[in-house]
């Protein structure tokens, strides 16, 4: 299959021996749980990197589970997700390139789309059909492209997406689909990942992996076999009547508009290599801290800000919590009274609806309620967490979800790593809460996770004890319609993003930590 390659290809020949397997680890002590990115190919669902997995090599770390790529101060992407395109026939090796690829490039973000999740749900016929080995599941018509365009449309563009997963014995999609972010890079594999029109417009880099017929027919019975339960002769038989012809039609032809033709798979470092430094002259590395620093810088306060009045109690429980000699159980104290404060303020923002009830004495008092749905809270982990008691004692059977954002340690810029969020909270008002907010930087990524999970902008409330001028002007300026709320706002952020006068770090002065250098803590430069 290697013969008749256009002149416009890279096609290379030579192959080298392969590397040891990478560690895996888990993140910040189980409070992040993470599976593992480059485990053994399991064919029984489709194989959508949809959990949050990171691998860990020699240098640095890679979150194949990705992330909404970076957003400027207008609150829109600076640039689309760079989409590579992994084409072959079955068994040729795609994923294997693939998480070669991962592993080399020095991006943080990555996301692995297969096109096994975008079978078609099979009919009762065609079911039966399957279990007959009578079912072409290697023929255009097996696929679901137009929700295949839609979905790698959003992640190009870097929203969060639904993707199905594929259930190969029952020949059906599972109920339970899964949420993937998007991402520096994106590379979907499929064995007819060029056959689409739709889907060569979105690739950016588009990859061959031709690999000799006989070695995919081994690797096909193998893994049907001891993977699928299947016996020899249906494995041949599907093969002979389906595979092989659909190759030949469907698959080998479109090798003709690859970039790139990798024989022999994920041993190929030299194909490898190139497509790695292509890759890394088209990513543009984006300094976020600067831009936000600089933007906004003498205008007036948004109209969208509520600051609380500075009441004697406030200003005194401000003078105890920004005291650096203060103790840890005094600032707790007076840090949760403040906190409660803070809660009942924000909820008087709240729309209510007028509603009339029947008192004890039998008359009828005029009264107030929620005119939405419900409230959900969100913290930003960790500092964030220590605002969820006050939340919860002002508002009955609230539910809770949680977002971490770390720093990258080459980049200094805020990444998402975790996510965990109440089901249907786009019918929710939103109470988003951070201790403090410096630059704003994370709490500009923290909302658009929200509007990525279909929140309206106009129901989400940041809420925080302390915030920066500068936090407060490019949260406003992205984000138009949300509410911001805070106890008090400072007027200055030092050369080191710390806020002045500031607080100190919220964080370790609550828990009695000290931060790890990864962790946003806003005053002494981690939480923005």
């Amino acid at each position: 299959s290697s013969e008749g390659i256009s002149d416009g290809h890279c096609y290379f020949s030579l192959c080298s021996s392969g590397s040891g397997e990478d560690s895996l680890d888990s993140l910040l002590n189980q409070r992040c749980p993470l599976t593992p990115s480059l485990s053994p190919r399991k064919r029984t669902t489709s194989q959508s990197k949809t959990e949050p997995p990171l691998l860990r090599t020699n240098k640095r770390t890679i979150y194949t589970a990705g992330r909404p790529p970076w957003y400027n101060v207008t609150g829109t992407t600076f640039k689309e997700a760079f989409v590579i395109g992994l084409c072959g026939g079955s068994a040729s090796g795609k994923t294997t390139v693939a998480n070669k690829i991962i592993e080399a490039l020095d991006v943080p973000w990555v996301v692995l789309l297969s096109m096994d999740s975008f079978y078609k749900v099979l009919s009762k016929e065609e079911q039966e059909l399957a279990a007959r080995n009578e079912y072409n599941f290697d023929h255009p018509d097996a696929f679901d492209f137009e929700l295949l365009v839609i979905v790698l449309r959003k992640l190009k563009k870097g929203k969060s997406v639904k993707v199905p997963v594929y259930d190969f014995t029952t020949h059906s999609r599972r109920k339970e689909w899964k949420t993937v972010y998007g991402a520096n890079v994106v590379i979907f594999e499929g064995i007819l990942a060029f056959a689409n029109k739709e889907l060569l417009k979105l690739l950016d880099m588009k990859v061959f992996v031709d690999t000799d017929s006989d070695i995919r027919l081994v690797r096909r019975l193998k893994r049907d076999i001891s993977e699928r339960g299947r016996d020899i002769a249906g494995v041949i038989k599907q093969y002979n009547k389906f595979v092989k012809p659909s190759f030949e039609q469907y698959i080998e032809p479109t090798v003709q508009v690859a970039d790139i033709v990798v024989p022999r798979g994920g041993e190929n470092f030299v194909a490898l290599d190139l497509i790695v430094q292509h890759v890394h002259s088209q990513l543009e590395k984006v300094r976020r801290r600067q831009t936000l620093a600089s933007a906004h810088q003498g205008q007036p306060l948004p109209t969208t800000l509520s600051v609380m009045e500075s009441t004697p109690q406030v200003r005194g429980m401000h003078t105890i919590i920004r005291n650096k000699d203060t103790n840890r159980d005094e600032f707790i104290f007076y840090s949760k009274r403040l906190m409660r404060l803070l809660i009942e303020h924000a909820l008087s923002f709240l729309p209510l609806k007028p509603v009339l009830v029947e008192t004890p004495q039998g008359t009828i008092y005029e009264g107030r309620r929620l005119s939405g749905k419900r409230i959900t809270g969100v913290s930003i982990l960790r500092a964030g967490e220590t605002m969820e008691q006050a939340l919860m004692a002002v508002c009955k059977d609230i539910r809770l979800g949680k977002i971490l954002i770390q720093t990258n340690h080459d980049t200094g810029e805020p990444e998402l790593h975790y996510l965990r969020l109440p089901k249907d909270i786009s019918e929710d008002y939103v109470i988003l809460m951070d201790s403090t907010v410096s630059t704003g930087a994370a709490a500009l990524m923290a909302v658009r996770v929200l509007l990525d999970h279909d929140v309206q902008e106009d129901k989400i409330f940041l809420l925080s004890l302390l915030m920066a001028e500068m936090g407060v002007h490019s949260v406003a300026y992205a984000f138009p319609k949300v509410r911001i709320i805070t106890t008090a706002v400072d007027k200055k952020v030092n050369d080191e993003f710390h806020i002045i006068p500031g607080i100190g770090n919220f964080g370790d002065r609550y828990f009695g930590t000290d931060a790890p250098s990864d962790w946003y803590e806003s005053d002494e430069g981690m939480d923005y």
